[in-house]
Protein backbone atom coordinates (compact mmCIF):
# COMPACT_ATOMS: atom_id res chain seq x y z
CA UNK A 1 0.00 0.00 0.00
CA UNK A 2 1.23 3.36 -1.17
CA UNK A 3 1.37 6.13 1.32
CA UNK A 4 -1.10 8.12 -0.56
CA UNK A 5 -3.37 5.40 -0.61
CA UNK A 6 -2.71 4.54 3.27
CA UNK A 7 -3.54 8.21 4.21
CA UNK A 8 -6.91 8.31 1.96
CA UNK A 9 -7.85 4.84 3.86
CA UNK A 10 -6.99 6.46 6.86
CA UNK A 11 -8.98 9.58 6.34
CA UNK A 12 -11.72 7.78 5.69
CA UNK A 13 -11.90 5.44 8.48
CA UNK A 14 -11.03 8.47 10.59
CA UNK A 15 -14.30 10.51 9.15
CA UNK A 16 -17.07 7.31 9.68
CA UNK A 17 -15.60 7.18 13.38
CA UNK A 18 -16.40 11.02 13.81
CA UNK A 19 -20.03 10.34 12.44
CA UNK A 20 -20.71 6.76 13.88
CA UNK A 21 -19.77 7.27 17.38
CA UNK A 22 -22.45 8.93 19.49
CA UNK A 23 -22.33 12.74 21.32
CA UNK A 24 -21.57 12.55 24.57
CA UNK A 25 -24.69 12.13 26.64
CA UNK A 26 -26.58 11.50 23.48
CA UNK A 27 -28.06 7.69 23.34
CA UNK A 28 -30.33 6.16 20.92
CA UNK A 29 -33.05 6.49 23.30
CA UNK A 30 -31.80 9.69 25.43
CA UNK A 31 -30.28 12.77 25.79
CA UNK A 32 -28.92 13.46 28.88
CA UNK A 33 -29.02 17.71 29.84
CA UNK A 34 -27.46 19.04 32.89
CA UNK A 35 -28.67 22.04 35.16
CA UNK A 36 -26.18 23.83 38.41
CA UNK A 37 -28.18 25.64 40.29
CA UNK A 38 -29.48 26.30 43.98
CA UNK A 39 -31.36 23.71 45.63
CA UNK A 40 -30.55 24.39 49.25
CA UNK A 41 -30.25 27.52 50.46
CA UNK A 42 -31.03 31.15 50.75
CA UNK A 43 -31.66 31.23 47.05
CA UNK A 44 -33.36 27.80 46.28
CA UNK A 45 -36.68 28.67 45.29
CA UNK A 46 -35.14 30.35 42.12
CA UNK A 47 -33.69 26.80 41.55
CA UNK A 48 -36.26 25.02 42.25
CA UNK A 49 -39.08 27.10 39.97
CA UNK A 50 -36.61 27.29 37.50
CA UNK A 51 -36.00 23.19 37.45
CA UNK A 52 -40.14 23.04 37.12
CA UNK A 53 -40.32 25.20 34.40
CA UNK A 54 -37.59 22.93 32.23
CA UNK A 55 -39.23 19.50 33.28
CA UNK A 56 -42.71 20.54 32.22
CA UNK A 57 -41.48 21.50 28.78
CA UNK A 58 -39.04 18.13 29.00
CA UNK A 59 -42.13 16.13 30.09
CA UNK A 60 -44.54 17.34 27.60
CA UNK A 61 -41.53 16.46 24.47
CA UNK A 62 -41.50 13.29 26.14
CA UNK A 63 -45.42 12.46 26.59
CA UNK A 64 -45.08 12.94 22.59
CA UNK A 65 -42.00 10.47 21.76
CA UNK A 66 -39.25 12.33 22.30
CA UNK A 67 -36.95 14.30 19.86
CA UNK A 68 -36.05 12.12 17.13
CA UNK A 69 -36.61 9.26 19.13
CA UNK A 70 -34.73 9.68 21.70
CA UNK A 71 -36.17 10.92 25.56
CA UNK A 72 -34.93 14.27 27.39
CA UNK A 73 -33.54 13.39 30.91
CA UNK A 74 -32.39 16.34 33.27
CA UNK A 75 -29.77 15.59 35.94
CA UNK A 76 -29.51 18.49 38.63
CA UNK A 77 -26.74 19.32 40.70
CA UNK A 78 -27.11 21.78 43.92
CA UNK A 79 -24.52 24.43 44.34
CA UNK A 80 -26.40 26.50 47.05
CA UNK A 81 -25.39 29.52 45.15
CA UNK A 82 -22.08 29.40 45.65
CA UNK A 83 -19.30 30.07 42.96
CA UNK A 84 -16.60 27.35 44.33
CA UNK A 85 -20.08 24.88 44.89
CA UNK A 86 -21.12 25.57 41.29
CA UNK A 87 -17.61 25.00 39.83
CA UNK A 88 -17.72 21.44 41.21
CA UNK A 89 -21.22 20.86 40.10
CA UNK A 90 -20.66 21.67 36.31
CA UNK A 91 -17.56 20.28 36.70
CA UNK A 92 -19.55 17.18 37.87
CA UNK A 93 -22.36 17.32 35.26
CA UNK A 94 -19.62 16.95 32.49
CA UNK A 95 -16.62 15.01 33.63
CA UNK A 96 -19.11 12.07 35.63
CA UNK A 97 -22.87 12.13 34.31
CA UNK A 98 -21.77 12.80 30.36
CA UNK A 99 -24.46 15.43 29.59
CA UNK A 100 -24.75 16.45 26.32
CA UNK A 101 -25.66 19.90 27.31
CA UNK A 102 -26.31 22.34 29.90
CA UNK A 103 -29.75 24.22 30.46
CA UNK A 104 -30.71 26.97 33.25
CA UNK A 105 -28.09 27.84 35.31
CA UNK A 106 -28.77 30.09 38.51
CA UNK A 107 -26.97 33.41 39.06
CA UNK A 108 -24.08 35.09 37.88
CA UNK A 109 -21.05 34.70 40.42
CA UNK A 110 -22.26 30.87 40.02
CA UNK A 111 -22.32 30.81 36.02
CA UNK A 112 -19.11 32.72 35.89
CA UNK A 113 -17.33 30.16 38.03
CA UNK A 114 -18.43 27.36 35.88
CA UNK A 115 -17.19 28.98 32.50
CA UNK A 116 -14.25 27.56 32.28
CA UNK A 117 -15.88 23.70 32.69
CA UNK A 118 -17.92 25.35 29.92
CA UNK A 119 -15.22 26.18 27.65
CA UNK A 120 -12.98 23.27 27.74
CA UNK A 121 -15.69 21.03 27.03
CA UNK A 122 -17.20 23.33 24.64
CA UNK A 123 -20.68 22.40 25.65
CA UNK A 124 -23.68 24.75 25.09
CA UNK A 125 -25.40 26.70 28.22
CA UNK A 126 -28.78 26.99 27.33
CA UNK A 127 -30.84 29.84 29.37
CA UNK A 128 -28.86 31.13 32.15
CA UNK A 129 -30.78 32.51 34.64
CA UNK A 130 -28.80 35.86 34.88
CA UNK A 131 -28.51 39.28 32.96
CA UNK A 132 -25.46 40.55 34.01
CA UNK A 133 -23.06 41.81 30.91
CA UNK A 134 -20.01 40.11 31.67
CA UNK A 135 -21.66 36.86 30.09
CA UNK A 136 -22.44 38.90 27.49
CA UNK A 137 -19.64 40.64 26.57
CA UNK A 138 -17.04 39.18 25.13
CA UNK A 139 -19.05 36.88 23.11
CA UNK A 140 -19.13 33.52 24.01
CA UNK A 141 -20.20 30.92 21.57
CA UNK A 142 -20.95 28.72 24.21
CA UNK A 143 -23.56 30.89 25.87
CA UNK A 144 -27.23 31.26 24.86
CA UNK A 145 -29.12 33.90 26.62
CA UNK A 146 -32.57 33.68 26.55
CA UNK A 147 -33.82 36.51 28.73
CA UNK A 148 -33.28 40.66 28.83
CA UNK A 149 -30.02 41.53 30.71
CA UNK A 150 -29.46 43.57 33.85
CA UNK A 151 -28.48 46.77 31.84
CA UNK A 152 -32.03 46.51 30.25
CA UNK A 153 -33.92 45.84 33.26
CA UNK A 154 -32.60 48.46 35.22
CA UNK A 155 -32.92 51.04 32.24
CA UNK A 156 -36.55 50.10 32.00
CA UNK A 157 -36.68 50.70 35.73
CA UNK A 158 -34.90 54.23 35.89
CA UNK A 159 -36.86 55.30 32.66
CA UNK A 160 -40.34 54.61 34.69
CA UNK A 161 -39.23 56.32 37.59
CA UNK A 162 -38.19 59.32 35.20
CA UNK A 163 -41.18 59.70 33.91
CA UNK A 164 -42.87 60.00 37.54
CA UNK A 165 -40.38 63.06 38.61
CA UNK A 166 -38.44 60.52 40.97
CA UNK A 167 -34.62 61.43 41.41
CA UNK A 168 -33.46 60.61 44.59
CA UNK A 169 -32.84 56.98 44.03
CA UNK A 170 -30.50 54.75 46.10
CA UNK A 171 -29.34 51.70 45.58
CA UNK A 172 -28.99 48.65 47.79
CA UNK A 173 -26.77 45.42 46.01
CA UNK A 174 -25.52 42.11 46.73
CA UNK A 175 -21.80 42.35 46.98
CA UNK A 176 -20.28 40.03 43.65
CA UNK A 177 -20.75 40.04 40.07
CA UNK A 178 -24.69 40.08 39.91
CA UNK A 179 -24.94 43.18 42.51
CA UNK A 180 -22.22 45.04 40.61
CA UNK A 181 -23.78 44.18 37.46
CA UNK A 182 -27.24 45.76 38.81
CA UNK A 183 -25.32 48.62 40.58
CA UNK A 184 -23.63 49.63 37.11
CA UNK A 185 -26.97 48.95 35.14
CA UNK A 186 -28.30 51.60 37.36
CA UNK A 187 -25.76 53.78 37.77
CA UNK A 188 -25.65 53.99 33.84
CA UNK A 189 -28.91 54.51 33.63
CA UNK A 190 -29.54 57.25 36.12
CA UNK A 191 -26.22 59.28 34.87
CA UNK A 192 -28.22 59.41 31.35
CA UNK A 193 -30.45 61.62 32.83
CA UNK A 194 -28.02 63.57 34.95
CA UNK A 195 -28.48 61.97 38.26
CA UNK A 196 -26.41 60.13 40.48
CA UNK A 197 -27.49 57.23 43.01
CA UNK A 198 -29.06 59.25 46.49
CA UNK A 199 -27.26 56.34 48.41
CA UNK A 200 -25.17 52.96 47.38
CA UNK A 201 -24.77 50.14 50.02
CA UNK A 202 -24.10 46.44 49.79
CA UNK A 203 -24.98 42.98 51.06
CA UNK A 204 -23.27 39.45 51.01
CA UNK A 205 -24.68 37.28 49.27
CA UNK A 206 -26.73 34.64 51.44
CA UNK A 207 -26.57 37.23 54.34
CA UNK A 208 -29.76 38.58 56.27
CA UNK A 209 -27.87 40.94 57.91
CA UNK A 210 -29.21 44.32 56.52
CA UNK A 211 -29.86 46.99 59.28
CA UNK A 212 -26.80 48.89 58.86
CA UNK A 213 -27.27 49.05 55.18
CA UNK A 214 -30.76 50.00 56.04
CA UNK A 215 -29.38 53.15 58.32
CA UNK A 216 -27.15 54.58 55.80
CA UNK A 217 -30.11 54.22 53.44
CA UNK A 218 -32.50 55.90 55.85
CA UNK A 219 -30.12 58.71 55.93
CA UNK A 220 -30.06 59.53 52.30
CA UNK A 221 -33.96 59.76 52.57
CA UNK A 222 -34.51 58.39 48.98
CA UNK A 223 -37.99 58.38 47.27
CA UNK A 224 -37.33 54.84 45.87
CA UNK A 225 -34.84 51.77 46.74
CA UNK A 226 -33.59 49.68 43.89
CA UNK A 227 -32.53 46.01 45.19
CA UNK A 228 -30.30 44.25 43.46
CA UNK A 229 -30.27 41.13 45.84
CA UNK A 230 -31.93 37.62 46.04
CA UNK A 231 -35.20 37.52 47.72
CA UNK A 232 -34.50 36.75 51.03
CA UNK A 233 -31.92 39.85 51.59
CA UNK A 234 -34.50 42.08 49.89
CA UNK A 235 -37.39 40.27 51.78
CA UNK A 236 -35.45 41.21 54.77
CA UNK A 237 -34.46 45.03 53.51
CA UNK A 238 -38.30 45.71 53.12
CA UNK A 239 -39.55 44.53 56.18
CA UNK A 240 -36.95 46.52 58.76
CA UNK A 241 -37.77 49.76 56.68
CA UNK A 242 -41.31 49.20 56.93
CA UNK A 243 -41.13 48.25 60.29
CA UNK A 244 -38.91 52.10 60.63
CA UNK A 245 -41.97 53.94 59.34
CA UNK A 246 -40.19 54.22 55.72
CA UNK A 247 -42.79 54.82 53.48
CA UNK A 248 -41.11 55.11 50.16
CA UNK A 249 -41.39 52.53 47.11
CA UNK A 250 -39.14 49.43 46.63
CA UNK A 251 -38.00 48.29 43.05
CA UNK A 252 -36.18 44.87 42.10
CA UNK A 253 -34.83 43.17 39.52
CA UNK A 254 -36.06 40.18 38.01
CA UNK A 255 -33.13 37.48 39.33
CA UNK A 256 -34.93 38.65 43.24
CA UNK A 257 -37.32 35.65 42.30
CA UNK A 258 -40.78 36.90 42.24
CA UNK A 259 -42.90 34.76 43.85
CA UNK A 260 -40.47 33.65 46.67
CA UNK A 261 -40.08 37.17 47.53
CA UNK A 262 -43.70 37.99 47.72
CA UNK A 263 -44.09 35.06 49.67
CA UNK A 264 -40.98 35.99 51.94
CA UNK A 265 -42.98 39.49 52.25
CA UNK A 266 -46.23 38.95 53.03
CA UNK A 267 -48.45 41.67 54.23
CA UNK A 268 -45.97 43.84 53.85
CA UNK A 269 -44.90 42.86 50.05
CA UNK A 270 -48.22 45.53 48.92
CA UNK A 271 -46.97 48.15 46.26
CA UNK A 272 -43.08 46.04 45.85
CA UNK A 273 -42.37 46.71 42.10
CA UNK A 274 -40.13 43.91 40.09
CA UNK A 275 -39.36 44.04 36.39
CA UNK A 276 -39.48 41.37 34.44
CA UNK A 277 -38.07 39.65 31.56
CA UNK A 278 -40.95 37.00 30.39
CA UNK A 279 -44.49 37.16 29.72
CA UNK A 280 -46.75 37.60 32.71
CA UNK A 281 -47.63 33.99 33.65
CA UNK A 282 -50.77 33.93 35.68
CA UNK A 283 -52.72 35.52 32.88
CA UNK A 284 -53.09 33.49 29.56
CA UNK A 285 -53.29 36.50 27.10
CA UNK A 286 -50.92 34.81 24.86
CA UNK A 287 -50.81 31.36 22.77
CA UNK A 288 -46.82 30.57 25.13
CA UNK A 289 -48.14 31.45 28.27
CA UNK A 290 -51.21 29.29 27.84
CA UNK A 291 -48.87 26.32 26.64
CA UNK A 292 -46.76 27.50 29.29
CA UNK A 293 -49.87 26.85 31.97
CA UNK A 294 -51.01 23.69 30.15
CA UNK A 295 -47.29 22.14 30.50
CA UNK A 296 -47.33 22.88 34.35
CA UNK A 297 -50.72 21.63 34.76
CA UNK A 298 -49.75 18.30 32.79
CA UNK A 299 -46.41 17.96 35.19
CA UNK A 300 -49.23 18.33 38.55
CA UNK A 301 -48.53 22.40 39.17
CA UNK A 302 -50.94 24.79 39.48
CA UNK A 303 -48.77 27.46 40.92
CA UNK A 304 -47.74 29.56 38.27
CA UNK A 305 -44.68 31.99 38.43
CA UNK A 306 -42.36 34.42 36.68
CA UNK A 307 -39.10 31.84 37.30
CA UNK A 308 -40.86 28.85 36.02
CA UNK A 309 -42.12 30.24 32.93
CA UNK A 310 -38.42 31.08 32.02
CA UNK A 311 -37.07 27.75 32.56
CA UNK A 312 -40.22 26.74 30.34
CA UNK A 313 -38.87 29.54 27.56
CA UNK A 314 -35.41 28.45 27.83
CA UNK A 315 -36.63 24.45 27.26
CA UNK A 316 -38.42 25.45 24.26
CA UNK A 317 -35.56 27.23 23.16
CA UNK A 318 -33.51 23.87 23.41
CA UNK A 319 -35.90 21.58 21.98
CA UNK A 320 -36.42 23.46 19.30
CA UNK A 321 -32.90 23.78 18.04
CA UNK A 322 -32.45 19.58 18.89
CA UNK A 323 -35.42 19.28 16.03
CA UNK A 324 -33.49 21.03 13.65
CA UNK A 325 -30.24 19.40 14.52
CA UNK A 326 -31.62 16.15 13.44
CA UNK A 327 -31.09 12.83 14.27
CA UNK A 328 -27.32 12.97 14.11
CA UNK A 329 -26.50 15.11 17.39
CA UNK A 330 -23.50 16.92 18.54
CA UNK A 331 -22.84 19.81 20.51
CA UNK A 332 -21.59 21.37 17.45
CA UNK A 333 -24.39 20.94 15.12
CA UNK A 334 -26.62 22.16 18.86
CA UNK A 335 -25.06 25.26 18.14
CA UNK A 336 -25.12 25.69 14.72
CA UNK A 337 -29.24 24.82 14.83
CA UNK A 338 -29.31 27.63 18.12
CA UNK A 339 -27.72 30.07 16.00
CA UNK A 340 -30.27 29.47 13.00
CA UNK A 341 -32.90 29.97 15.61
CA UNK A 342 -33.66 34.06 13.73
CA UNK A 343 -36.35 35.78 15.36
CA UNK A 344 -37.87 32.26 16.63
CA UNK A 345 -41.71 33.12 17.82
CA UNK A 346 -43.32 30.74 20.48
CA UNK A 347 -46.36 32.50 20.14
CA UNK A 348 -46.21 36.16 22.34
CA UNK A 349 -42.09 35.64 23.16
CA UNK A 350 -39.44 35.92 20.16
CA UNK A 351 -35.83 35.60 20.61
CA UNK A 352 -33.42 35.73 17.97
CA UNK A 353 -29.97 34.19 17.63
CA UNK A 354 -27.04 34.53 14.98
CA UNK A 355 -23.35 33.68 14.92
CA UNK A 356 -22.49 36.53 16.31
CA UNK A 357 -24.84 37.70 18.95
CA UNK A 358 -26.70 35.08 21.09
CA UNK A 359 -28.59 37.78 23.06
CA UNK A 360 -32.12 35.96 22.89
CA UNK A 361 -34.31 38.63 24.11
CA UNK A 362 -34.84 42.43 25.50
CA UNK A 363 -38.09 42.34 26.40
CA UNK A 364 -38.90 43.69 29.37
CA UNK A 365 -41.90 44.67 31.96
CA UNK A 366 -42.71 45.95 34.96
CA UNK A 367 -45.17 44.27 37.91
CA UNK A 368 -46.69 44.60 41.24
CA UNK A 369 -47.08 42.95 44.09
CA UNK A 370 -50.74 43.26 45.24
CA UNK A 371 -53.04 42.59 47.97
CA UNK A 372 -52.53 38.99 49.02
CA UNK A 373 -49.43 38.54 47.03
CA UNK A 374 -50.95 38.56 43.74
CA UNK A 375 -49.15 40.17 40.66
CA UNK A 376 -50.64 42.91 38.15
CA UNK A 377 -48.96 44.54 35.77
Amino acid sequence: MTIKHWLSCAAILLSAGVHAGPAVGVTDSEIRVGQFAAQTGPAAELGKRMQLGILAQFNAVNAEGGIHGRKLALVSRDDGYEPEKAAMAVKGLIEEDKVFALIGSVGTPTTLAALPAINAAAIPLIGPFTGAQALREPFNRNLFHVRASYFDETERIVQHLSTLGIKKIAIFYQNDSYGKAGLEGVKQALDKRGLKPAASVTVERNSLDVTAQLNEILKAAPEVVVQISAYKSCAALIKEARAKGYTGQFFNVSFVGSQALADALGDAGAGVTISQVVPFPMTPSSSVVREYQQRMRDSGHTDFDFSSMEGFLAAKVFTEALRKAGKNLSRESLTTALESLRDFDMGGFTVHYSAKNHEGSRFTDLTIIGRGGRFVR
